[in-house]
């Protein structure tokens, strides 16, 4: 075979070359010092971290609320088919809510604040002369100049003190609930203290019985209604039912003298029958005569 041959002459040139690298080769190779390397330093990515301010102590930091829907404004139910605002109009306004001697409350306003009616009516007295005098002190005078409404409740509202009335306020004067009846003042007993308005529920009657108009029903929760609750709170029911159960026109019992009360009335005088004198008898002179005889 020819591959014997080939096989035998690579073997010797193999070793040949071999031979001459060993013989031309030095002892000891030049060592090799790699070259210094400098490394690239790729720069990290810079975080930057927001911090909150630190709130002050004892507050803790604002958070935004939601927004919220308006409330729902429920009116309050109707009680009466009568509608009422409250008797002093764009002013700031005090009032008691305790009985002094009569039912009736103070209600302190600025003087020349409006005197308004309280609900729909008639005027029913107008009193524009202030005749109170501290000598003496009548009852009828004590509230100055006044005004009282019959109302279309038939209830009779009085509003005292008054420094003046209205223009073209008058007895049968229609008005309208709101309606400026006149100026708050402090006429009457009153002048000696700040402006204010005397303001008294009570129903119609003749002015005879003036002790009736200052004030008969306790008037502060309806004035509480009128000004910031229910306006239809009506005082009509109260008012009535008083009235049956003390008589409309009862007598007089505070701050009244028996001089100041209307004359009881004179029972009629019974008619004297008047007598017929005896009609004296006949003398029958002939009997007279016979008897002497």
């Amino acid at each position: 075979m020819r591959s014997g041959p080939l096989l035998r002459l690579a073997a010797i040139s193999g070793a040949a070359v071999m031979t001459g690298a060993c013989a031309g080769a030095p002892e000891s190779p030049p060592t090799l010092k790699a070259a210094p390397v400098n490394a690239v330093s790729t720069p990290s990515p810079v975080v930057t971290a927001t911090i909150p301010e630190k709130p002050p102590s004892g507050d803790s930091p604002a958070v935004p609320r939601p927004m919220a829907d308006e409330p729902v404004r429920v009116p309050p139910p109707k009680v009466s088919k009568y509608t009422y605002t409250f008797p002093v109009k764009g002013c700031r306004t005090t009032y008691a809510r305790e009985l002094l001697m009569v039912a009736k409350s103070t209600i302190w306003a600025d003087r020349g604040c409006a005197f308004v009616s309280p609900v729909d009516g008639v005027v029913d007295e107008v009193q524009t002369v202030n005749r109170w005098s501290s000598s003496t002190d009548r009852g009828p005078d004590r509230e100055g100049l006044f005004v009282t409404v019959i109302g279309a409740d038939g209830v009779r509202y009085l509003g005292g003190h008054l420094e003046s009335v209205a223009p073209g306020i008058r007895p049968g004067t229609k008005v309208k609930a709101g309606r400026q009846l006149g100026r708050i003042g402090n006429s009457g007993n009153a002048q000696s203290t700040a402006s204010n308005l005397y303001f008294a529920i009570s129903w119609k009657t003749s002015p005879h019985y003036w002790w009736i108009r200052r004030g008969m029903v306790k008037p502060w929760d309806y004035l509480d209604a009128w000004r910031s609750g229910n306006p239809t709170l009506s005082p009509r029911e109260e008012t009535m039912a008083l009235r049956k159960s003390v008589g409309a026109t009862l007598p007089c019992s505070t701050l009244c003298g028996r001089q100041q009360q209307p004359p009881a009335p004179t029972p009629p005088k019974k008619k004297s029958k008047k007598r017929t004198p005896a009609t004296p008898l006949p003398l029958d002179l002939g009997a007279a005569s016979h008897g002497r005889h």
